[in-house]
């Protein structure tokens, strides 16, 4: 007999005496207490009553205990399902937007829950939006926001973010109120509070189909980064709006302290809030110095650590967007010089990953609720609300860029003002508030109703139509041949000049400030935060990007065959000389700028199957020289060749003098790509 017949014997034999063992031990209760056998009335023997019996079932099911995560999963796979179908598909998402689809999608499915007297999952309510699935979309936007072209346009950014929501949000209540008072619409128990609560709900922009289509188009990088801002920091001051109106909305009598009083929470609840992101934004960077053992948990300090700044920040009721934005911006600065290379790009595709998974979610949900959910209808209010909204933007666009207009070095003009207006879609931030509201509020079915349609008219009329009204106003575009490093350097040269020359005059502009906190960064910061404070510049860095998108595409088009001849090429440059030469010998010194001086002179020709094109690509890119004089005047090898030797005798002599070897070495090097 084998083992597997024995082990089937074995257990048809256990199985055989617990049956037969059934009912001869007295059964007892939960409690503990014996069941004492009842006496037979004739006299006969006690017995015990006959248990239920029962066989071990082979096959069970327990719905219930497995509901919520199982209807989870099953919600998130159908919006992935539906996002890798728009993308199998390319050219739909170039002429309708996403979001477009995906709300398609989910009227589909709510028509088909609402035909068979289906419920609609109740997964909005206020905690699960405002702790689960608001954070991811927040974090995706802060930790992927261009942090460079962000800082040069922050005053225009929070102009529009704060003074226009604002611009938008009291414009709007008070006109929906002036139109509450006609008695012809039925609208009077709408009193002021409640219209500028919901003012507040729908002056939430949301412009993902607008930012898709500028990268597409390539506008300029003011107009995008101005949109961007806009948008993240819109979200934040009208989270605070929504959170100071609802508690007005339930006050019989608002008293002009009152208004004092919401005015200094704006500001303390907002300030608070970018205090604790950069607090926590530093505890992180500081935790992941000694994470170099522990590769592994990297990732999870930043995800915990920006978690963490939301939920104390929504712990002391202060602004939670804006905590865990500033604390997305400190640690992509910090974290990610301390991080490895592989924790890095975990971070980032989690990041995007969970943010753009929420977000679908949201779209998702809305075309299911506007099927399954029982609306009020007021054509009026509607209209009216389409009406104004529409018009206050336009309107707030164009008076506030005339104010700010004089302080901007590359002012907007009406091209850009248009793009600005007309980008002001609503999506998910405006649906979730109005679906979180309290049921205090009487007409809240008129108000989600009215935001559904408000949503549903710029995602699919504005969000479709921004494209080709954007080619054919011909809106200033971005010249993405300069992304090379050599005007990367005069920029930057003129940034730090005109610092320098503000600081004479005695003017203060943000190229002063920002020299001041490089001074300080790198003095302090730097040297607490960073693991290794001597890390590569910034322009380097820079530069190995520039150098990757520049070689990139070529890459892509290589054969297997062409890239296993990578070490044929490789091989024949100075990477394999700094193999075999020490780097703390003098001869490396010497040895590594001489060839690489006359290695610039004598090319290897790359044997690669590509155009003559592709290969002109592939050496490094920069632009022309201005005249003759970049650097040096040098026109020789021989000249170089001299001073070389000059510097290196005077660094031999007096190592005092090694930093002007080493000077020389580097103006050499860029000199010769050049």
């Amino acid at each position: 007999m084998d083992s597997s017949s024995a082990v089937l014997f074995t257990l048809v034999a256990v199985f055989s005496l617990l049956d037969g063992s059934a009912g001869e031990i007295p059964p007892k209760p939960a409690g503990g207490v014996t069941i004492v056998p009842p006496v037979q009335p004739d006299g006969g023997p006690q017995a015990y009553p006959e248990a239920g019996k029962s066989n071990l079932p082979v096959f069970t099911m327990d719905y219930l205990r497995i509901q919520i995560p199982f209807e989870i999963t099953l919600w998130v796979l159908l919006a992935s399902f539906a996002k890798i179908g728009f993308n199998v598909y390319h050219k739909i998402t170039v002429w309708v937007p996403e979001t477009c689809l995906l709300i398609s999608i989910g009227l589909i499915v709510g028509g088909i829950m609402h035909s068979v007297h289906e419920e609609p999952p109740a997964v909005l309510s206020s905690n699960v939006f405002f702790l689960y699935m608001l954070p991811p979309i927040v974090l995706d936007s802060g930790y992927f926001l261009p942090t460079r072209p962000f800082f040069e346009n922050v005053g225009t950014v929070l102009w529009f973010a704060v003074v226009g929501t604002l611009w938008n949000s009291i414009g709007i209540g008070m006109s929906l109120f002036a139109i509450c008072q006609i008695e012809a619409f039925g609208l009077q128990d709408l009193n002021l509070q409640e219209n500028l609560l919901f003012a507040t709900i729908i002056s939430a922009v949301d412009p993902v189909a607008v930012l898709s289509v500028f990268e597409d188009v390539s506008v300029n990088e003011q107009l995008y980064i101005v949109v961007f801002g806009e948008c993240l920091f819109n979200d934040a001051v009208t989270v605070v709006l929504y959170n100071m109106f609802s508690f007005v909305a339930d006050m019989p009598v608002v008293e002009p302290v009152d208004v004092f009083l919401g005015v200094a929470r704006f500001f303390v609840v907002g300030l608070g809030g970018m205090g604790f992101g950069i607090l926590f934004g530093f505890v992180a960077a500081f935790t992941t110095r000694f994470t170099s053992k522990v590769r592994e948990i990297e990732p999870l300090f930043i995800f915990m650590y920006s978690y963490l700044a939301y939920l104390v920040a929504e712990l002391f009721a202060i602004s939670s967007i804006m905590a865990i934005v500033t604390c997305a911006l400190t640690m992509k600065y910090y974290v990610e010089e301390n991080v490895s290379q592989r924790s890095c790009t975990t971070i980032r595709h989690v990041v995007k990953m969970l943010g753009s998974m929420s977000e679908t979610l949201i779209f998702f949900f809305l075309g299911v609720v506007t099927i399954t959910t029982d609306h009020e209808w007021n054509w009026a209010y509607i209209l009216f609300t389409l009406l104004f909204a529409f018009v206050w933007r336009g309107l707030g666009v164009l008076v506030l860029t005339q104010i700010i207009n004089p302080f901007r070095t590359i002012p907007f003009n009406m091209k850009d003002q248009f793009g600005l207006a007309y980008g002001g879609l609503r999506g998910a931030i405006s649906f979730a508030l109005a679906f979180t509201l309290p049921d205090t509020i009487g007409r809240k079915p008129l108000f989600v109703t009215a935001t559904i349609v408000i949503i549903l008219f710029t995602v699919f009329v504005q969000g479709i139509s921004i494209r080709p009204l954007i080619e054919f106003i011909n809106v200033r575009r971005t010249n993405r041949n300069l992304d090379t490093i050599n005007v990367e350097i005069h920029c930057r040269l003129m940034e730090h000049t005109i610092a320098g020359i503000e600081d004479l005059c005695g003017q203060w502009s943000h190229f002063y400030w920002k020299d001041k906190f490089m001074k300080f960064n790198n003095r302090i910061l730097r040297r607490i935060l960073i693991r290794d404070s001597r890390a590569e510049s910034s322009i380097v860095a820079l530069y190995k990007k520039l150098e990757l998108q520049n070689y990139e595409p070529i890459i892509r088009k290589f054969l297997a065959a062409d890239l296993r001849n990578m070490h044929n090429i490789l091989s024949k440059n100075m990477y394999k000389i700094r193999q075999r030469v020490r780097r703390n010998s003098l001869a490396a010194l010497f040895v590594l700028p001489l060839f690489h001086l006359f290695h610039t002179e004598h090319r290897s020709t790359l044997k690669i199957h590509c155009t003559a094109t592709e290969l002109d690509q592939f050496h490094i890119s920069s632009p022309p020289k201005i005249g003759n004089s970049i650097l040096f005047h040098h026109h020789s090898v021989r000249w170089d060749f001299i001073l070389l030797f000059f510097f290196f005798f005077l660094s031999h002599k007096r190592p005092s003098n090694h930093y002007l070897y080493c000077v020389y070495v580097g103006l050499l090097a860029v000199r010769r790509q050049c």
